[in-house]
């Protein structure tokens, strides 16, 4: 779009000022002239430029962006151009007022955490072959997580002690060093011990350590290791959607609410200080219902 030759003149000593104060990439740049000369565009239709604008002319600006279809994302980038436009040019003394100091940003809402189906995990569950050794210490690992929703850090930095079989439970050292201890269920216990007896000693082969979970060389296993692990577990079951290092732990989580769980007890199990944390996961598991309905209910 052209612009008069003031409003450019405006827009291009802009830009040179933040490159000269703070060296932004070219594509930041780019991107605030986009949103600035779309600015002044519609400003310029309005008989106003982008030095005589008011906050109600910005709002304007925005509401038709948003109508036109421009997301929450693309909106709060946008006011944050159109911020930093204007307190820059009140710190120069082009302006005497910011037209922009008192709009809110948009609330973006937090991302879903990915969760698998009951179905995906149980197909997870059964990928490791459990008569080879490594693939044995993986099955015991996928269970133990899915069955505590701990963190993958916290899995793989556990040590033997922290591993009550007697008890069924294991005591998980989370954010900030704080423990918690997590209940586990039999089937978890049953895969540990088999693990213990079977796996752990063959590939320790004499050697000794504290870590619970243990690599070929003896040594514990890292978080880098574990996720490869998963992924390939992942493929020979035929999961195609998309998986992060925390997938069961939300899974977990997830899971849980569907079958009746108090959001309370979610939390301690989580290892989650604020409730608000925990609460993503209703939105995950009302989400869930919604599409059975749809799915099952005849008029769905």
């Amino acid at each position: 779009m052209e612009l008069a030759a003031d409003e450019q003149a405006v827009l291009e000593a802009f830009l040179d000022g933040l490159w000269l104060e703070h060296g932004l990439s070219p594509h930041t740049l780019a991107a605030y002239r986009a949103d600035l000369a779309a600015l002044s565009d519609w400003l310029g239709k309005q008989g106003s430029g982008l030095l005589g604008a008011r906050r109600d002319q910005l709002l304007g600006f925005m509401a038709e962006r948003v109508q036109g279809g421009a997301k929450p994302r693309s909106t709060a980038r946008l006011l944050s151009s159109l911020r930093r436009f204007y307190r820059w040019q009140v710190a120069r003394g082009a302006m005497q007022e910011d037209p922009s100091a008192r709009i809110d940003a948009p609330r973006l809402g937090r991302p879903l955490p990915a969760a698998l189906s009951e179905a995906q995990v149980e197909a997870l569950l059964a990928a490791p072959v459990v008569e080879d050794t490594l693939e044995l210490r993986d099955k015991a690992m996928l269970e133990l997580l899915y069955a505590s929703g701990l963190r993958v850090s916290e899995l793989v930095g556990l040590s033997r002690d922290q591993l009550n079989p007697r008890q069924g439970v294991v005591r998980a050292r989370g954010k900030g060093d704080k423990e918690r201890l997590v209940p586990l269920g039999e089937e978890a216990l049953d895969w540990l011990q088999r693990y213990l007896t079977e796996s752990r000693p063959a590939l320790l082969g004499g050697q000794l350590t504290e870590a619970l979970f243990v690599s070929r060389r003896g040594e514990g296993i890292t978080r880098q290791a574990f996720w490869y692990r998963i992924k390939l577990y992942a493929r020979r079951a035929g999961i195609k959607a998309r998986l992060s290092p925390h997938t069961l732990r939300h899974s977990f989580a997830t899971h849980l609410l569907n079958h009746g769980a108090d959001l309370r007890v979610v939390q301690l199990l989580l290892g989650h200080t604020d409730l608000s944390t925990t609460q993503i996961y209703t939105h995950v598991a009302r989400q869930r219902l919604q599409d059975l309905h749809a799915r099952h209910h005849p008029r769905g």
